[in-house]
């Protein structure tokens, strides 16, 4: 789209679930670069989906696993004009970053990094394996098979997660690993060196030329379901050294992505995992003046990008439930 195109555009949000907030985020961004938008999000059960209902239009897919899930939104993409597809959530970014072409094709651009990046990523053994391989300060893992067969490589406590796992599900620290003797898990598990220290979320924006363009990390001071409920902004240089070095190694970054680290007593800092995608906490970096949203919008419209680093640390976000209420 050109600078001189209508400065309009049409936005999906797929498997939008509860993102209500991240749709709000992306109203706010239109509103201040006064452009129209309108927002489409799809589910599997948008009935049921707050998103769906906040969105302009809400309506049904497939389930991400199904064959049917990408010509379903391509579908979509064609049948609505969609200039911008937002994906959020871990189980559909490999089976999008593939068909990348295939949206660019019918018109939208696909706010999604590299198919190797997402793959990567969404293995929490292969992150452990980039991570190790590029010398970024990272916990030692390994399977529980391989951890239970070499008791001795592991004094002290263990933290345990699922391979393929996402929100917080499955994971817990363990104080020794010979408690773990025994356990039986019906999907992969992964053992790492517990961490000590004050744990972050770290939200990243890369720019249509893989550029670093926005480091905000946050404080997770309470989490629930996997989710920062309470955090707080804060400056720490460890950390953007940290998003640094990952940058400078990434293959294909695009758009909106985070990473997990801690912070220990000592101020060393260590990365643990990493999203391929808008983190569950980032309106709180929006609020804070890191609009990753707006900039998404930008570079779609062609629009002079206003990416910048003057985000305000000391923003603290509690969040609470609320209610989107639907009659026949």
């Amino acid at each position: 789209m050109s600078s001189g195109a209508p400065k309009r555009l049409r936005l999906l949000v797929t498997s939008a679930g509860r993102r209500v907030e991240l749709i709000n985020a992306f109203r706010q961004s239109a509103q201040a670069l006064d452009i129209g938008l309108d927002i489409f999000a799809c589910d599997r059960a948008p009935a049921i989906s707050a998103a769906c209902h906040s969105a302009d239009t809400g309506f049904e897919v497939p389930p991400v696993a199904s064959d049917a899930y990408i010509p379903a939104l391509l579908a979509a993409v064609a049948a609505h004009g969609i200039d911008l597809v937002v994906p959020t959530i871990d189980p559909e970014l490999l089976p999008l970053a593939k068909a990348s072409e295939q949206f660019a094709a019918a018109g939208a651009t696909l706010a999604i990094s590299s198919p190797e990046l997402v793959a990567m990523a969404g293995d929490k053994l292969a992150t452990a394996a980039f991570l190790a391989a590029h010398a970024i300060a990272s916990p030692a893992t390994a399977t529980m098979e391989a951890a239970l067969a070499s008791p001795r490589d592991w004094p002290g406590g263990v933290f345990v997660k699922p391979q393929f796992g996402s929100a917080g599900r499955g994971t817990r620290a363990v104080p020794a690993l010979a408690l773990l003797d025994g356990v039986a898990a019906d999907e992969p598990m992964l053992v790492q060196s517990l961490l000590s220290g004050t744990e972050y979320t770290v939200n990243i924006y890369f720019d249509s030329h893989g550029r670093l363009r926005a480091v905000v990390p946050h404080r997770r001071l309470s989490v629930r379901a996997g989710e920062v409920e309470k955090g707080m902004t804060e400056r720490v240089p460890q950390l953007a050294a940290l998003a640094e070095q990952l940058a400078a190694v990434l293959p294909g970054p695009r758009g909106a992505m985070c990473f997990q680290a801690m912070v220990a007593e000592d101020g060393s800092a260590s990365m643990f995992e990493i999203n391929a995608r808008f983190g569950g906490g980032y309106p709180l970096a929006h609020h804070a003046g890191a609009t990753f949203t707006r900039w998404l919008l930008e570079e779609r419209l062609g629009l002079a990008p206003t990416v910048q680093h003057g985000w305000r640390a000391g923003v603290m976000m509690l969040r609470y439930d609320a209610a989107v209420f639907s009659e026949p």
